[in-house]
């Protein structure tokens, strides 16, 4: 369960910590959590996160920080944990195509957030916490994403 430290006052969110029925469970996957402090990197599931055959691209700024070397990595959210590889060698380093495990067990959707805090890093392997947030994206702001990069691509303005 998150800690709740850095919220005083926020007595309900302590006591659900401590319930242990399927409804707390499933409360408990889908809470927002305070970072520690640590590294982390944040994304909007789009599309190519859901069809990439390859795995998840960490950007730049995390990926600075781990070796650039193929070590396990585990992916922990809802007290279950996901094993696949960082791949920190490759031309664009990645985690490997075990994400898409995480992905379907965790019935992620474009528009779903997720928030990757690097627990712990070292030669040998990475642990990441991730966080959840789900969200659906309206249709007519997912096709501006979705165009983002293309020649005919518009600014996405939001009023």
């Amino acid at each position: 369960a998150c800690t709740t430290e850095h919220a005083p006052g926020n007595e309900e969110i302590r006591r659900a910590e401590f319930d242990s029925s399927p409804e707390a469970a499933k409360a408990d996957e889908d809470e927002i959590c305070y970072l520690s402090g640590k590294p982390y990197f944040d994304i909007i599931i789009g599309k190519t996160h859901l069809n990439r055959p390859r795995g998840l691209y960490p950007p730049i700024s995390m990926t600075q920080r781990l070796p650039r070397a193929t070590i396990p990595a585990v992916l922990r959210h809802g007290g279950k944990t996901w094993n696949m590889s960082y791949c920190g060698d490759a031309a664009r380093p990645r985690f490997d195509y075990k994400w898409k495990a995480f992905v379907a067990d965790n019935h992620l959707k474009v528009g779903d957030g997720c928030v990757f805090e690097l627990m712990e890093s070292d030669s040998r392997n990475a642990v990441f916490k991730v966080m959840i947030v789900r969200g659906e994206i309206p249709p007519e702001l997912q096709a501006l994403i979705d165009s983002r990069g293309k020649s005919e691509a518009v600014p996405i303005v939001i009023d």
